[in-house]
Protein backbone atom coordinates (compact mmCIF):
# COMPACT_ATOMS: atom_id res chain seq x y z
CA UNK A 1 0.00 0.00 0.00
CA UNK A 2 2.73 2.25 -0.55
CA UNK A 3 1.57 5.85 -2.03
CA UNK A 4 3.17 9.75 -1.92
CA UNK A 5 2.20 13.02 -3.02
CA UNK A 6 3.54 13.79 -6.16
CA UNK A 7 2.61 18.15 -5.94
CA UNK A 8 -0.94 18.80 -4.95
CA UNK A 9 -1.96 20.39 -8.66
CA UNK A 10 0.37 18.50 -10.73
CA UNK A 11 -1.04 17.18 -13.82
CA UNK A 12 -1.02 14.04 -15.32
CA UNK A 13 2.07 11.91 -15.98
CA UNK A 14 2.76 10.47 -19.47
CA UNK A 15 0.70 7.96 -21.14
CA UNK A 16 -2.30 9.76 -19.61
CA UNK A 17 -5.78 8.68 -20.29
CA UNK A 18 -8.97 10.61 -20.88
CA UNK A 19 -11.34 10.81 -17.92
CA UNK A 20 -15.15 10.40 -16.23
CA UNK A 21 -16.54 13.43 -14.48
CA UNK A 22 -18.67 13.43 -11.58
CA UNK A 23 -20.27 16.38 -10.29
CA UNK A 24 -17.18 18.32 -11.46
CA UNK A 25 -14.85 16.17 -10.15
CA UNK A 26 -12.34 14.55 -13.08
CA UNK A 27 -10.51 11.25 -12.65
CA UNK A 28 -7.76 10.43 -15.07
CA UNK A 29 -4.76 8.05 -14.99
CA UNK A 30 -1.04 7.33 -16.56
CA UNK A 31 1.51 5.44 -16.00
CA UNK A 32 4.90 6.31 -16.64
CA UNK A 33 5.66 3.19 -19.28
CA UNK A 34 3.49 0.99 -21.21
CA UNK A 35 5.50 -1.88 -20.82
CA UNK A 36 6.96 -3.83 -17.33
CA UNK A 37 9.59 -6.51 -16.85
CA UNK A 38 9.56 -8.70 -14.21
CA UNK A 39 11.38 -6.27 -11.50
CA UNK A 40 9.18 -3.45 -12.33
CA UNK A 41 6.98 -2.38 -9.84
CA UNK A 42 3.02 -1.51 -11.36
CA UNK A 43 3.05 2.17 -10.37
CA UNK A 44 0.39 4.53 -12.13
CA UNK A 45 -0.47 8.21 -11.31
CA UNK A 46 -4.12 9.23 -10.32
CA UNK A 47 -4.86 12.50 -10.60
CA UNK A 48 -8.02 14.10 -9.62
CA UNK A 49 -9.28 17.48 -11.01
CA UNK A 50 -12.09 19.65 -9.85
CA UNK A 51 -13.58 21.18 -13.41
CA UNK A 52 -16.19 23.25 -11.61
CA UNK A 53 -16.56 26.65 -9.85
CA UNK A 54 -17.34 24.93 -6.38
CA UNK A 55 -15.69 23.03 -3.79
CA UNK A 56 -16.07 18.96 -4.43
CA UNK A 57 -16.30 17.32 -1.23
CA UNK A 58 -15.48 13.42 -2.07
CA UNK A 59 -15.67 10.75 0.82
CA UNK A 60 -11.69 9.90 1.55
CA UNK A 61 -11.78 6.44 2.07
CA UNK A 62 -12.71 5.88 -2.31
CA UNK A 63 -9.39 8.07 -3.04
CA UNK A 64 -6.10 7.10 -3.17
CA UNK A 65 -4.62 9.89 -0.99
CA UNK A 66 -3.86 7.48 2.18
CA UNK A 67 -3.47 3.74 2.87
CA UNK A 68 -5.75 1.88 0.09
CA UNK A 69 -8.49 0.05 2.29
CA UNK A 70 -11.04 -0.34 -0.18
CA UNK A 71 -10.93 -2.08 -3.96
CA UNK A 72 -10.34 0.98 -6.16
CA UNK A 73 -9.07 -0.02 -9.48
CA UNK A 74 -10.68 -2.03 -11.90
CA UNK A 75 -7.90 -4.60 -13.55
CA UNK A 76 -8.10 -6.81 -16.07
CA UNK A 77 -5.40 -9.41 -17.61
CA UNK A 78 -5.93 -10.25 -21.11
CA UNK A 79 -9.42 -9.69 -20.61
CA UNK A 80 -10.65 -11.41 -17.69
CA UNK A 81 -10.85 -9.96 -14.04
CA UNK A 82 -7.93 -9.84 -11.20
CA UNK A 83 -9.42 -10.49 -8.78
CA UNK A 84 -8.65 -7.56 -5.52
CA UNK A 85 -6.51 -8.71 -3.06
CA UNK A 86 -5.89 -5.95 -0.48
CA UNK A 87 -8.55 -5.06 2.62
CA UNK A 88 -11.84 -4.51 3.11
CA UNK A 89 -12.96 -2.32 5.99
CA UNK A 90 -16.10 -2.14 8.10
CA UNK A 91 -16.89 1.55 8.82
CA UNK A 92 -19.49 3.32 10.47
CA UNK A 93 -21.60 5.58 8.27
CA UNK A 94 -19.80 8.94 7.29
CA UNK A 95 -19.43 12.35 8.52
CA UNK A 96 -18.56 15.62 6.80
CA UNK A 97 -15.18 15.28 8.14
CA UNK A 98 -14.00 12.16 5.98
CA UNK A 99 -14.50 13.70 2.90
CA UNK A 100 -11.62 15.50 1.33
CA UNK A 101 -12.09 18.68 -0.56
CA UNK A 102 -10.67 19.90 -3.81
CA UNK A 103 -11.34 23.56 -4.49
CA UNK A 104 -12.77 24.92 -8.06
CA UNK A 105 -9.99 24.26 -10.45
CA UNK A 106 -7.23 22.81 -8.52
CA UNK A 107 -6.19 18.85 -9.00
CA UNK A 108 -4.56 16.81 -6.33
CA UNK A 109 -2.31 13.71 -7.72
CA UNK A 110 -0.74 10.59 -6.26
CA UNK A 111 1.09 8.04 -7.02
CA UNK A 112 0.05 4.29 -6.37
CA UNK A 113 1.68 1.06 -6.62
CA UNK A 114 -0.59 -1.77 -7.53
CA UNK A 115 1.15 -4.72 -7.01
CA UNK A 116 0.90 -5.36 -3.23
CA UNK A 117 -3.26 -5.36 -4.16
CA UNK A 118 -3.42 -7.53 -7.43
CA UNK A 119 -1.59 -10.15 -8.24
CA UNK A 120 0.20 -8.80 -11.38
CA UNK A 121 3.02 -11.75 -11.22
CA UNK A 122 1.77 -13.51 -14.62
CA UNK A 123 2.55 -12.10 -17.94
CA UNK A 124 -0.07 -10.60 -20.44
CA UNK A 125 -1.61 -7.46 -21.64
CA UNK A 126 -3.31 -5.58 -18.42
CA UNK A 127 -6.25 -3.17 -18.66
CA UNK A 128 -6.09 -0.64 -15.40
CA UNK A 129 -8.94 2.08 -14.33
CA UNK A 130 -9.69 3.86 -11.85
CA UNK A 131 -13.34 3.22 -10.66
CA UNK A 132 -14.92 3.75 -7.36
CA UNK A 133 -19.06 3.81 -6.14
CA UNK A 134 -19.96 4.35 -2.90
CA UNK A 135 -23.91 5.62 -1.93
CA UNK A 136 -22.06 8.89 -0.43
CA UNK A 137 -19.42 9.19 -2.24
CA UNK A 138 -20.06 13.40 -2.59
CA UNK A 139 -20.86 15.41 0.81
CA UNK A 140 -24.58 16.19 1.17
CA UNK A 141 -22.68 18.43 3.50
CA UNK A 142 -19.80 20.70 3.88
CA UNK A 143 -17.52 20.58 6.59
CA UNK A 144 -19.42 23.20 8.40
CA UNK A 145 -22.89 21.30 7.93
CA UNK A 146 -24.66 23.47 5.09
CA UNK A 147 -26.41 21.15 2.79
CA UNK A 148 -25.03 20.99 -0.46
CA UNK A 149 -28.20 21.69 -2.60
CA UNK A 150 -27.57 19.00 -5.92
CA UNK A 151 -28.10 15.53 -6.87
CA UNK A 152 -24.70 13.26 -6.12
CA UNK A 153 -23.37 11.03 -8.06
CA UNK A 154 -22.59 7.42 -7.16
CA UNK A 155 -19.49 6.83 -9.39
CA UNK A 156 -16.13 8.24 -10.34
CA UNK A 157 -13.44 6.79 -12.97
CA UNK A 158 -11.08 6.82 -15.17
CA UNK A 159 -10.56 5.92 -18.58
CA UNK A 160 -8.72 2.52 -18.68
CA UNK A 161 -4.39 2.45 -20.05
CA UNK A 162 -3.28 -0.54 -21.08
CA UNK A 163 0.15 -1.77 -20.24
CA UNK A 164 2.18 -5.08 -21.00
CA UNK A 165 3.76 -7.23 -18.18
CA UNK A 166 6.14 -9.43 -18.52
CA UNK A 167 5.75 -11.35 -15.16
CA UNK A 168 7.38 -13.92 -12.98
CA UNK A 169 5.06 -16.48 -14.40
CA UNK A 170 4.30 -17.21 -17.98
CA UNK A 171 0.63 -16.13 -19.32
CA UNK A 172 -1.61 -17.95 -18.71
CA UNK A 173 -0.47 -19.36 -15.27
CA UNK A 174 -3.09 -19.18 -12.73
CA UNK A 175 -2.70 -17.11 -9.65
CA UNK A 176 -2.29 -19.47 -6.60
CA UNK A 177 -5.05 -19.10 -3.92
CA UNK A 178 -4.02 -18.40 -0.25
CA UNK A 179 -4.03 -21.34 2.32
CA UNK A 180 -6.49 -21.38 4.94
CA UNK A 181 -5.25 -21.05 8.19
CA UNK A 182 -4.74 -23.68 11.01
CA UNK A 183 -7.38 -23.09 13.39
CA UNK A 184 -7.81 -24.41 17.31
CA UNK A 185 -10.23 -26.73 18.59
CA UNK A 186 -14.04 -25.75 17.50
CA UNK A 187 -12.40 -23.92 14.37
CA UNK A 188 -11.50 -20.72 16.07
CA UNK A 189 -8.07 -19.40 16.52
CA UNK A 190 -6.91 -16.15 18.14
CA UNK A 191 -3.88 -13.49 17.70
CA UNK A 192 -3.00 -11.26 19.28
CA UNK A 193 -5.83 -10.92 21.44
CA UNK A 194 -6.05 -11.22 25.30
CA UNK A 195 -7.86 -13.94 27.50
CA UNK A 196 -10.82 -11.57 28.08
CA UNK A 197 -10.60 -10.54 24.30
CA UNK A 198 -10.73 -14.58 23.63
CA UNK A 199 -13.75 -14.88 25.65
CA UNK A 200 -16.10 -11.84 23.87
CA UNK A 201 -14.83 -12.97 20.47
CA UNK A 202 -15.77 -16.77 21.27
CA UNK A 203 -19.00 -14.96 22.04
CA UNK A 204 -19.27 -12.70 18.85
CA UNK A 205 -19.08 -16.24 17.24
CA UNK A 206 -21.85 -17.64 18.49
CA UNK A 207 -24.16 -14.79 17.95
CA UNK A 208 -22.76 -14.31 14.56
CA UNK A 209 -23.68 -18.45 13.91
CA UNK A 210 -27.45 -17.47 14.69
CA UNK A 211 -27.78 -14.44 12.62
CA UNK A 212 -26.48 -16.55 9.81
CA UNK A 213 -28.87 -19.25 10.87
CA UNK A 214 -31.89 -17.41 11.10
CA UNK A 215 -30.83 -15.79 7.85
CA UNK A 216 -30.23 -18.71 6.23
CA UNK A 217 -33.65 -20.31 7.24
CA UNK A 218 -35.77 -17.17 6.50
CA UNK A 219 -34.54 -17.43 2.86
CA UNK A 220 -34.55 -21.22 3.02
CA UNK A 221 -38.39 -20.44 3.46
CA UNK A 222 -38.33 -18.46 0.11
CA UNK A 223 -39.76 -15.39 2.16
CA UNK A 224 -39.58 -11.96 0.36
CA UNK A 225 -41.16 -9.71 2.88
CA UNK A 226 -40.11 -6.18 4.43
CA UNK A 227 -36.97 -7.82 6.22
CA UNK A 228 -35.61 -8.59 2.76
CA UNK A 229 -36.91 -5.76 0.58
CA UNK A 230 -35.63 -3.43 3.52
CA UNK A 231 -31.84 -4.14 2.66
CA UNK A 232 -32.12 -5.83 -0.50
CA UNK A 233 -34.76 -4.05 -2.23
CA UNK A 234 -37.70 -4.74 -4.82
CA UNK A 235 -38.11 -8.99 -5.20
CA UNK A 236 -36.06 -10.53 -7.74
CA UNK A 237 -35.54 -13.62 -8.34
CA UNK A 238 -31.77 -14.16 -9.22
CA UNK A 239 -30.82 -11.48 -6.86
CA UNK A 240 -33.40 -13.70 -4.12
CA UNK A 241 -30.70 -16.54 -5.37
CA UNK A 242 -28.00 -14.71 -4.71
CA UNK A 243 -28.44 -13.66 -1.27
CA UNK A 244 -29.80 -16.91 -0.70
CA UNK A 245 -26.79 -18.44 -1.76
CA UNK A 246 -24.81 -15.74 0.46
CA UNK A 247 -26.27 -16.73 3.41
CA UNK A 248 -25.56 -20.07 3.05
CA UNK A 249 -21.96 -19.93 2.65
CA UNK A 250 -22.12 -17.72 5.32
CA UNK A 251 -23.56 -19.88 7.33
CA UNK A 252 -21.45 -22.80 6.58
CA UNK A 253 -18.22 -20.77 6.94
CA UNK A 254 -19.29 -20.17 10.53
CA UNK A 255 -20.17 -23.52 11.21
CA UNK A 256 -17.30 -25.74 9.13
CA UNK A 257 -14.44 -23.73 8.36
CA UNK A 258 -11.27 -22.56 10.51
CA UNK A 259 -11.58 -19.03 11.88
CA UNK A 260 -8.69 -16.57 13.02
CA UNK A 261 -9.54 -13.99 14.58
CA UNK A 262 -6.59 -10.77 15.44
CA UNK A 263 -7.01 -8.56 17.81
CA UNK A 264 -3.66 -6.45 17.31
CA UNK A 265 -5.54 -3.62 14.80
CA UNK A 266 -5.12 -0.43 16.69
CA UNK A 267 -7.13 1.87 13.86
CA UNK A 268 -10.71 3.61 14.91
CA UNK A 269 -12.97 1.46 13.01
CA UNK A 270 -14.68 -2.06 13.26
CA UNK A 271 -12.99 -4.57 11.40
CA UNK A 272 -11.13 -5.85 8.10
CA UNK A 273 -10.14 -8.60 6.35
CA UNK A 274 -8.35 -9.52 2.64
CA UNK A 275 -11.03 -11.33 0.73
CA UNK A 276 -8.67 -13.62 -0.70
CA UNK A 277 -6.94 -14.53 2.62
CA UNK A 278 -9.84 -17.00 4.40
CA UNK A 279 -10.91 -16.64 7.27
CA UNK A 280 -8.94 -14.76 9.44
CA UNK A 281 -10.90 -11.14 10.47
CA UNK A 282 -9.04 -8.48 12.29
CA UNK A 283 -11.33 -6.88 14.70
CA UNK A 284 -10.34 -3.26 15.48
CA UNK A 285 -11.22 -0.12 18.49
CA UNK A 286 -14.72 0.02 17.41
CA UNK A 287 -15.65 -3.73 17.57
CA UNK A 288 -15.34 -3.51 21.51
CA UNK A 289 -16.95 -0.72 22.23
CA UNK A 290 -20.36 -2.30 19.71
CA UNK A 291 -23.13 -4.06 21.38
CA UNK A 292 -22.70 -8.08 21.51
CA UNK A 293 -26.24 -7.85 18.64
CA UNK A 294 -28.46 -5.38 17.11
CA UNK A 295 -27.50 -2.69 15.30
CA UNK A 296 -23.63 -2.38 14.31
CA UNK A 297 -22.97 -5.03 17.16
CA UNK A 298 -20.04 -7.20 16.94
CA UNK A 299 -21.86 -10.05 16.10
CA UNK A 300 -23.20 -8.16 12.78
CA UNK A 301 -19.56 -7.36 12.29
CA UNK A 302 -18.52 -10.30 12.00
CA UNK A 303 -21.37 -11.58 9.13
CA UNK A 304 -20.06 -7.99 7.55
CA UNK A 305 -16.82 -9.49 7.20
CA UNK A 306 -17.38 -13.06 6.48
CA UNK A 307 -19.56 -11.54 3.42
CA UNK A 308 -15.96 -10.17 2.14
CA UNK A 309 -14.25 -13.38 1.22
CA UNK A 310 -14.06 -14.05 -2.34
CA UNK A 311 -14.85 -18.16 -1.43
CA UNK A 312 -17.95 -16.97 0.86
CA UNK A 313 -19.92 -13.86 -1.44
CA UNK A 314 -17.80 -11.38 -1.98
CA UNK A 315 -18.99 -8.44 -1.24
CA UNK A 316 -17.75 -4.84 -1.66
CA UNK A 317 -18.73 -1.80 0.41
CA UNK A 318 -20.75 0.31 -1.51
CA UNK A 319 -23.06 2.07 1.72
CA UNK A 320 -21.84 2.18 5.21
CA UNK A 321 -24.79 2.81 7.76
CA UNK A 322 -28.33 1.94 7.74
CA UNK A 323 -29.94 4.50 6.35
CA UNK A 324 -27.55 4.61 3.15
CA UNK A 325 -27.79 0.83 2.84
CA UNK A 326 -31.50 1.33 3.63
CA UNK A 327 -31.58 4.07 0.19
CA UNK A 328 -29.09 1.80 -1.67
CA UNK A 329 -32.21 -1.08 -1.34
CA UNK A 330 -34.33 1.52 -3.33
CA UNK A 331 -32.28 3.08 -6.07
CA UNK A 332 -29.53 0.44 -6.74
CA UNK A 333 -30.86 -3.27 -5.32
CA UNK A 334 -28.08 -4.67 -7.31
CA UNK A 335 -25.31 -2.94 -5.51
CA UNK A 336 -27.33 -3.46 -2.29
CA UNK A 337 -26.86 -7.56 -2.62
CA UNK A 338 -23.17 -6.97 -3.38
CA UNK A 339 -23.24 -4.73 -0.16
CA UNK A 340 -21.06 -6.05 2.46
CA UNK A 341 -23.51 -3.73 5.30
CA UNK A 342 -26.57 -4.82 3.44
CA UNK A 343 -26.06 -8.20 4.87
CA UNK A 344 -24.92 -7.06 8.26
CA UNK A 345 -28.25 -5.51 8.85
CA UNK A 346 -29.97 -8.71 7.60
CA UNK A 347 -28.80 -10.48 9.82
CA UNK A 348 -28.89 -8.05 12.48
CA UNK A 349 -32.86 -7.68 11.54
CA UNK A 350 -32.81 -4.82 14.08
CA UNK A 351 -35.26 -3.19 14.27
CA UNK A 352 -37.14 -6.80 13.54
CA UNK A 353 -38.67 -7.02 10.47
CA UNK A 354 -40.51 -9.90 9.10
Amino acid sequence: MNWKHLGGFALAASFSFGAYAADGLKASISIDKRALGPQDDVVVHVTLTNTSAVPQYVLKWHTPFGDIEESLFDVTRDGAKVPYEGMHVKRAAPTPADYYVIQPGKSHKVTVELSQMYNMSISGDYSIRYSTKSAKLFSNVDPAGKAIDKKQADTLQSDALNVSIEGTLPRGSVAKAAAAPVAAAAGLAFSKCTTSQQSTITSAISTAQSMANNSNTYLGGNNAGPRYTKWFGAYDAGRYATVKAHFAAIKSAFDTKPITVDCGCKKTYYAYVYPTQPYTIYVCKAFWSAPMSGTDSKGGTLVHEMSHFNVVAGTDDHAYGQSAAASLAISNPAQAVDNADSHEYFGENTPALQ
